[in-house]
């Protein structure tokens, strides 16, 4: 269970998912500019895109992008050559830097989506077969069928509150 947790809430699994959206998002802007590097204003529509790309890609609640002010703010601190533009590495340290908060979120969230759940299901379902009018139903359910459900509940809950 360490290895779980250790991959997902982990440096290599964020560094990864960050890589392959900017590679993305970076290719997109590189092949309709024919420019190397993003001005701010590119630089704010790349990272709309990258926020609507993690909101379509990954589970949990849907993020809402950072403002143009922290986008600048960001932008000074990562233009490491400072031409006032961001070339595809000091791009990624962007990303990573502003999305840090995100992908924490992402990880808490498959945390309790896919360990925490069905533990607390299988633990608990001695206890639910004693609920009147429910027990009978949950004594013939497998249990492996039992934390399933239970764990589509939470994940439909936690989709919920977003």
């Amino acid at each position: 269970m360490g290895q779980v947790f250790n991959k997902l809430r982990g440096k290599e699994w964020r560094h990864k998912q960050v890589q392959a959206i900017c590679d993305r998002v970076f290719d997109r802007f590189k092949i309709q500019t024919g420019r190397a590097n993003l001005t701010f204003e590119e630089l704010y529509i790349a990272v709309l895109l990258v926020y609507n790309d993690i909101n379509k890609r990954l589970p949990g609640p849907h993020f809402d992008p950072p403002s143009k002010d922290l986008v600048k703010a960001i932008m000074t601190d990562c233009d490491i050559n400072l031409d006032g533009e961001i070339d595809r590495d000091e791009f990624v340290k962007f990303i990573e830097q502003i999305t840090a908060e995100t992908f924490d979120v992402v990880s808490q969230g498959l945390i309790i989506s896919l360990i925490v759940a069905p533990t607390v299901a299988i633990a608990t379902k001695k206890a639910t077969e004693g609920v009147p009018g429910v027990g009978k139903v949950v004594q013939k359910l497998p249990t492996s069928i039992y934390a399933s459900l239970v764990t589509l509940v939470v994940v439909w809950m936690n989709s919920d509150s977003s």
